[in-house]
């Protein structure tokens, strides 16, 4: 392989795994961050106890967490073909890398949550504060370099689970070294994907951590 076609094709896999990488994180937050949330408070130390959910939907979080990314997205694929139409590419990539990340999200935003000062909510209880108010104002706002930190994390493992999906034609990085270098045996171009991964690894946990403190200081 010539060096324009490498190039090429190294830009374009960037691209793919940074698109299911950011849009399977920003997703997976939309699902997991709530329901972290809602752990939190429903838990039996929590603003508002339910039991029954608790356990619900804990149980539901563990099992999912449980299951290998990569058999979990193979179960999955069926059900995402029906859905938008095909089981391989990019986006279908994406769709089961939301699947099987938003609980993972849901326990690190679970955790960060954890570290809030229970003193802090209990003030804004005295003060008359609702419980949204204490979500909203108390929760996560004192909970923001922690969820920062989290979500780089989360990034981070996601964008692993979009390398290991290219043992299924999802696209990005992980195709490229799949298929150039380890069917058709070219390591050097197995070993280049593997130091653009990385490098975005480090970039990414460099603007999480930059974020975290920036917030930090914020705060204090």
């Amino acid at each position: 392989m010539d060096t324009h076609t490498l190039v090429r094709l190294l830009g374009e896999g960037t691209v793919q795994t940074l698109i299911m990488t950011l849009v399977g994180t920003l997703l997976s937050y939309v699902i997991g961050l709530p329901v972290g949330v809602s752990l939190i408070v429903t838990g039996p130390n929590g603003i508002k106890p339910v039991g029954w959910y608790n356990k619900v939907m804990g149980f539901i979080v563990n099992v999912i967490r449980s299951m290998p990314f990569l058999i979990l997205m193979i179960a999955l694929m069926p059900y995402i073909r029906k859905v938008i139409g095909t089981g391989i590419g990019t986006w279908a990539v994406t769709t089961a890398l939301v699947l099987a990340a938003w609980p993972f999200v849901a326990r690190m935003v679970e955790q960060s949550l954890l570290e809030v000062d229970p003193g802090v909510i209990e003030a804004a209880q005295a003060m008359g504060a609702g419980n949204m108010q204490i979500i909203r104002k108390v929760l996560l706002p004192e909970a923001r370099p922690s969820l920062i930190n989290g979500a780089a994390v989360a990034t981070i493992t996601i964008l692993g689970y979009s390398a290991m999906a290219g043992i299924l034609g999802g696209g990005g990085l992980g195709d490229i070294a799949i298929r150039y270098g380890y069917y058709r045996y070219q390591a050097a171009i197995m070993w280049i994907t593997i130091i653009v991964l990385v490098i975005l690894v480090q970039i990414l946990q460099e603007i999480g951590v930059k974020l975290a403190a920036k917030l930090d200081n914020r705060l204090n």
